[in-house]
């Protein structure tokens, strides 16, 4: 079965939610885009994919696990692009945060016992492949 591609207006090649989840799954570092004070903030953060979800664990101040407790939606972007070929993709989640229960936690990060990790569940997907 041959798959069919779907491009946006500006040419780009637009991938599906499971292609957006398994590129996702090949890097290892993103942005989580939320507001601090009324306006955008963007922290980098090392994640993984869990099923439907975004984990990545809080940061050193209150501020992420405040946002999760409240369940803030903020956005999730990711990318692996080559400059000097113009070649890659980029793929932007959306979705409300929450906190990851300690137990889980050590089952998704067993190597960093105590830290607290957030979940990004996400709710919408969107990304496309850069093309040559």
């Amino acid at each position: 079965m041959q798959t069919v591609r779907r491009f946006g207006r500006a040419g780009l090649d637009l991938l599906e939610d499971r292609e957006c989840l398994r590129l996702l799954g090949t890097v290892p570092v993103g942005r989580v885009v939320f507001t601090r004070g009324g306006l955008p903030a963007v922290r980098v953060v090392r994640f993984r994919v869990d099923e439907d979800s975004i984990v990545f664990a809080a940061d050193d101040s209150e501020e992420g696990i405040r946002a999760a407790l409240r369940g803030d939606v903020v956005a999730f972007e990711a990318d692996d692009l080559d400059a000097g070929h113009t070649e890659g993709w980029t793929v932007t989640a959306v979705g409300h945060l929450s906190v990851v229960p300690p137990e889980e936690a050590l089952v998704l990060a067993p190597s960093e016992p105590g830290r607290q990790l957030i979940r990004l569940d996400v709710e919408s997907l969107s990304g496309h492949r850069l093309l040559v």
